[in-house]
């Protein structure tokens, strides 16, 4: 049967809680997700609902975006926002 299928957007959002965080692996994602409810809300599951095996994202995270720049697409336009509303500046 197989894992069942993570909507990309959140693959997206989990991928900056973990860079965004600093956090290393995707196991230690998920198991802050499962504990943190700033996290829960930001990806859209209540306190109630059951996040998915870390395994499940990865394979996911793989099929989809292993060949793409799409998160560098995606932090360069972040960047470029905040430096174009000035909430960043390059010297520091």
């Amino acid at each position: 049967v197989g894992r069942p299928s993570i909507d990309p957007v959140i693959l997206v959002k989990l991928t900056f809680i973990q860079y965004t965080f600093g956090i290393r692996s995707m196991r230690k994602t998920i198991e802050e997700v499962e504990t943190n409810m700033a996290y829960r809300w930001f990806l859209g599951y209540g306190f109630h609902d059951k996040v998915p095996h870390f395994s499940t994202f990865g394979k996911n995270y793989e099929r989809r975006f292993k060949d793409t720049d799409l998160f560098e697409q995606i932090f360069y336009r972040i960047l470029m926002t905040a430096a174009n509303k000035k909430l960043i500046s390059a010297e520091h």
